[in-house]
């Protein structure tokens, strides 16, 4: 499934690119950007049998309509509000959280890179017994285990993209792409 849903994404930057240079070029806001790519995910995501998944921005619900909360590094509880994800809308249990974007120009502040990163660590962390209940079969209480973490980073004046690959909690590799 991971493997499927990494496709998913890649399949769809070239055509993301190729039709929203403007919108880059432009200085669009990642907002904007994040709902553009959006539909291409979701294109790409019809042509597999994940195609009964949702891909949502700026998605901050979790089952029952309560804010979606993970639990950093240093245990404490924070609210988060995915750039974009790829989900079942809690209607998969087993199977719920595919994948978590964050989106950052380069001209953001370090920070702010940062802090994305740290919640894709989190988002993609493997459940573990103080987050979900009887036996991964209700739904958490705090938002985990994500197949495929993604941080995205648009540098329009150098067109390239830097991208970083979060699994399990961890950074898994890096890569550059020109656009």
């Amino acid at each position: 499934m991971e493997d499927i849903v990494f496709e998913v994404f890649m399949s769809a930057l070239p055509v993301f690119f190729q039709r929203e240079i403007q919108n880059i070029t432009d200085n669009v806001s990642e907002r904007n950007l994040c709902g553009r790519l959006l539909h291409y995910i979701e294109r790409e995501l019809e042509k597999t049998e994940l195609s009964h998944y949702h891909v949502d921005n700026e998605y901050n619900r979790k089952q029952g309509g309560q804010v979606k909360t993970i639990i950093n590094k240093e245990e404490v509880v924070v609210t988060i509000t995915c750039d974009l994800l790829i989900h079942s809308r809690g209607e998969v249990v087993q199977h719920d959280n595919l994948l978590a974007l964050e989106m950052k120009k380069s001209t953001a502040r370090e920070t702010e890179k940062q802090s994305d990163k740290r919640s894709l660590c989190a988002l993609t962390a493997i459940p573990y017994e103080r987050v979900w209940s009887f036996g991964g079969i209700v739904h958490p209480e705090h938002v985990c285990g994500y197949k495929v973490g993604i941080y995205m980073e648009i540098n329009r004046q150098e067109h390239n993209c830097y991208y970083e690959r979060y699994r399990h909690g961890e950074l898994l590799y890096s890569w550059t792409e020109n656009f």
